[in-house]
């Protein structure tokens, strides 16, 4: 490994005044021609770099911008320029970013420099002087300002969007484009996004949306940044030379892991043996040995991160002299000071501060966010040495390393586990290396089983990261348009939304596509023709023949899951069963047939407890056939299931009824392929049609084939084509007509109704909205508004419970009306083709409901949803914030002579206290 040279300041943020002769002339002739930007870097004390430099030229042109470089090469730079010209202007500047704490940062940032009095901040839940000349906000607080023609917009100049490249977001990116495309065009955009390959493309479309728009692109790190692979104790560095035409693995890197290889040997199957991954604390020694701390670890798991810091300390590490950790009690205990003993206890603070003084912390979103804080704070003082961190960790929060490790190339996307894309791995290694402090950053690599060095490689050198919309009508956008701009302005509006751009684009080349299939399967024409007759004919009913076997086999395959549910419908608690196949397989008794909390598609998912004592919900497909009781044993009345004690218990007795129990009885249709009179009669034509005998059938047959194939093609691409053009329009078109049956929208006019929708931003919208307009939550109480209203937020982190017991009384009854009410809108959305309501999660009604009483925050905790029945503390405060925020919207939505309102906002007082109010 190349051994890191000892710090000095970069070049590129040198004392001024020792360029060249040519240097001080080209930058004084700038300074003369941008006086605004010569002001603005008079104040900083580094010089601009080049990208910097043009991208506030533009600005102070008059022009958008549009900035794409690297994480930590100084692009908020030219959002701060923009800053600078408001002021300097008179003009408001509004400071945007995709997540709450970005923008604390940012504010703090500003204040600095600027000073309170012009410097405002705007989360949804905070307020602080929101009518500043400069205010920092979430990109959804400006679209709602947007949408409601607030008097804040008037004298607003400029708006910097930063990490504009959060647009591609599945669940929030669409905000981003309603903000762009519903910006005033006096307003001068500066757009800044990491580095993405189709800038040109995002520009052009800015350029059709708001006019001269200029692109700035950056592909320049100012730190340096290597690559290594760690192989149990030893560093490689993974490429054989660096600089920008790195493309060959070391070879001393292969050479050594063939050996390792070797020595693993393989087992019986013929499959390598895994190795053995370092010890955590090991890394951690060679990081500190090699000079390469501090350090970010990213781990896609918050459990991982937590038990990597014990790991750590039960291992004895310890990364920080007498002085340093005096400091850092110092620090988080006066941040913590106004948090009871009793909450600093349920929250797990004093591990947590041990973990601190030796140099060691976890960063993740299930960390109460006082503690993130502290965490920020110690880290970029270089107090805290090694943070283990999920991948949120890397959207934007100012927190650089020496080094970045990787545990893993592989994280659980929350539906499966996936490979890390090239932007990913980018986005993420783009930690390493402190502008101003490091002359290089480091990205360290765990080889392990799944881990290719070439794989690796490809990663970092992959330049290509698109970026895609999301955009896609939702109920409240449509009402908002629809109530701005009329249904015809709203149409025209969505069809020149960067998503529309993209599919207009695309369209052009699968036209082509579909032409070009369609020639190629004309040049089989002559290739299908027979002497013995119409060998199209003959062709059409081979085709026939083999979609009505592939029919009939689909047929087999859907009476044997019919079988299967019918026999899940029989199921009853107690019944000893028999998992077939798959991770479960084996014995296993049911706790909860699942009749109650079947899926949208009807299929039900009983609460198993197996001999391996493992609880959990089944999905139907765990059951190909049907499935019949073994034996039946006695589970206890209120069995708690993660309870390890209880489980234990049940699965002794399982396993002893099970013993003694007779096999189980298979049920079952089964067809043959003579019991289908309709496949009989095909293949008799077919045997009886002149080209059956022909010397040539075969080969006539596999040309068929391949024309048949080009002929789907083509059919597929048209369909593309047909879908895309004008897909925006026809998806609002579907809105509209929903909210019209609805009685939201009359005569192209936005209802009273409409405009109760108008005010719930909620992805749950038009649920929130029927639930208001039908009094489903009037006569509730606060803490009882709090709980039922969770149910539309909250969203379980895993395969939890479904089906959780509730509070008796008004909120288990609001809870049944606000589902049946989900059922009837879930219903009607196939009927119109969308799927935009998000099923009810009952997961944080009982934390919920308590918290607004007032009870302690260790009971509240242990209210949740986790594997062993209790909640992280972030988690437990951030949905309590988000159900602050819909509190106050069914507020504003009801309106004062609402009995609902006084509810509403009681309720999100009774929740905004104690932690949650600190944070």
């Amino acid at each position: 490994m190349t051994t890191p040279r000892p710090r000095e300041r970069p070049a590129d943020t040198a004392d001024k005044g020792t360029d060249s002769p040519a240097t001080r002339y080209a930058a004084a002739r700038w300074r003369s021609q941008f006086p605004q930007l010569a002001d603005f870097s008079s104040r900083l004390s580094f010089d601009l770099d080049d990208f910097q430099i043009e991208a506030c030229q533009g600005l102070e042109r008059g022009s958008g911008v549009l900035v794409c470089a690297p994480t930590g090469a100084g692009k908020t730079i030219v959002g701060e320029f923009a800053v600078h010209l408001a002021l300097s202007k008179g003009r408001k500047c509004f400071y945007t970013t995709p997540i709450k704490a970005l923008s604390n940062q940012k504010f703090h940032d500003l204040v600095a420099v600027h000073g309170a009095d012009k410097v405002g901040l705007l989360t949804g839940d905070t307020v602080i002087n929101g009518e500043a000349p400069v205010v920092v906000m979430t990109t959804e607080v400006l679209r709602n300002m947007l949408y409601a023609r607030s008097a804040t917009l008037e004298g607003l100049g400029f708006v910097v969007m930063d990490e504009v490249h959060y647009l591609a977001d599945r669940f929030r990116g669409a905000v981003w484009e309603e903000v762009i495309i519903h910006l005033p065009a006096s307003v001068s955009l500066v757009s800044l996004s990491a580095t993405v390959s189709n800038a040109e493309e995002f520009a052009d479309w800015l350029v059709s949306l708001r006019g001269h728009t200029e692109v700035v692109v950056s592909e320049h790190r100012p730190v340096p940044l290597w690559q290594h692979i760690m192989v149990g104790r030893r560093l490689f560095d993974l490429f054989a030379t660096e600089g920008d035409d790195r493309t060959e693995v070391h070879p001393q890197l292969m050479r050594h892991i063939r050996e390792q290889e070797r020595r693993l040997g393989y087992d019986r199957r013929g499959r390598m043996r895994r190795p053995r991954p370092p010890y955590r604390s090991d890394v951690i020694a060679k990081l500190d040995s090699e000079a390469l701390l501090p350090a970010i670890v990213f781990i896609f798991s918050r459990a991982a991160c937590d038990a990597a810091v014990s790991q750590c300390l039960l291992d004895g590490l310890r990364l920080t002299d007498p002085g340093e950790e005096a400091e850092i009690a110092r620090v988080a205990n006066a941040r913590v000071a106004h948090i009871s003993t009793s909450d600093l206890n349920a929250l797990g603070y004093y591990p947590f501060l041990d973990g601190l003084q030796r140099g060691l912390a976890a960063h993740h979103a299930g960390l109460l966010p006082v503690f993130k804080e502290i965490v920020e704070e110690l880290f970029a003082a270089g107090l805290v040495k090694v943070v283990f961190a999920t991948e949120t960790l890397a959207l934007g929060i100012n927190m650089p390393a020496r080094t970045v490790v990787l545990e893993r190339l592989v994280k659980y996307n929350g539906e499966e586990h996936v490979d890390l894309t090239p932007g990913e791995y980018t986005q993420l290694t783009g930690r390493a290396g402190r502008r101003g402090i490091d002359i290089e950053g480091h990205a360290v690599t765990i080889w392990g089983a799944d881990v290719d060095p070439r794989h690796v490689a490809g990663l970092a050198s992959t330049r290509t990261y698109p970026l895609n919309s999301s955009f896609s009508p939702s109920y409240n956008m449509a009402i908002n348009l629809i109530a701005t701009l009329g249904t015809d302005k709203s149409r025209e509006l969505l069809s020149s939304s960067f998503a529309q751009f993209q599919a207009d684009r695309t369209v052009v080349g699968l036209a082509e596509q579909a032409r070009a299939a369609r020639r190629a399967a004309g040049e089989f024409d002559p290739l299908i023709s027979c002497d013995r007759g119409d060998f199209e004919e003959y062709f059409a009913l081979r085709m026939a023949a083999t979609d009505r076997e592939k029919r009939a086999s689909r047929q087999r395959k859907a009476d044997a899951r019919t079988d299967a549910r019918a026999s899940l419908a029989r199921l009853r608690v107690g019944d000893v069963i028999r998992i077939p196949a798959g991770r479960r397989a084996g014995l296993a008794v049911v706790l909860d047939p699942g009749l109650s909390r079947a899926g949208r598609d009807g299929e039900q998912r009983p609460l198993v407890l197996t001999e391996a004592r493992w609880a959990g919900r089944l999905a139907g497909s765990a059951f190909p056939q049907a499935v019949e009781a073994l034996a039946r044993i006695k589970v206890p009345k209120h069995f708690n299931h993660r309870n390890p004690a209880l489980r234990r218990d049940l699965s002794a007795a399982l396993r002893a009824a099970a013993a003694t129990a007779p096999g189980a009885v298979e049920r079952g249709r089964r067809r043959r392929a003579g019991d289908d009179p309709e496949l009989e009669k095909l293949r008799a034509q077919l045997r009886a049609h002149p080209c059956h005998e022909c010397p040539d059938v075969n080969e006539h047959a596999r040309q068929a084939n391949r024309r048949q194939r080009l002929l789907s093609d083509y059919e597929r691409l048209q369909t593309k084509v047909n879908r895309r053009s004008g897909s925006l329009a026809r998806t609002f078109d579907r809105v509209r007509d929903m909210l019209s049956d609805y009685g939201y929208i009359a005569s192209g006019t936005v209802t009273d109704a409409g405009r109760v929708l108008s005010r719930i931003w909620s992805e749950s919208d038009l649920l929130v909205a029927e639930c208001v307009r039908e009094g489903v939550w009037d006569g509730l109480s606060a803490p009882e508004l709090a709980a039922v209203a969770s149910i539309v937020l909250y969203e379980s982190r895993r395969d939890a419970d479904m089906s959780p017991a509730l509070p008796k009384g008004n909120v288990a009854s609001a809870v049944a009306a606000t589902l049946r009410r989900f059922d009837a809108i879930h219903a009607d959305e196939s009927r119109h083709g969308l799927s935009l309501t998000g099923e009810p999660d009952l997961g944080f009604v009982w934390p919920m409901y308590r918290w607004a009483r007032g009870e302690p925050l260790a009971k509240v905790l242990a209210a949740g949803d986790g594997p062993d029945g209790s909640m992280p503390a972030g988690d437990f405060v951030r949905w309590a914030r988000q159900t602050i925020d819909l509190l106050g919207q069914l507020a504003s939505a009801a309106g004062p002579s609402s009995p609902l309102y006084s509810t509403a906002l009681a309720a999100a007082d009774a929740v905004r206290r104690g932690v949650v109010a600190d944070s």
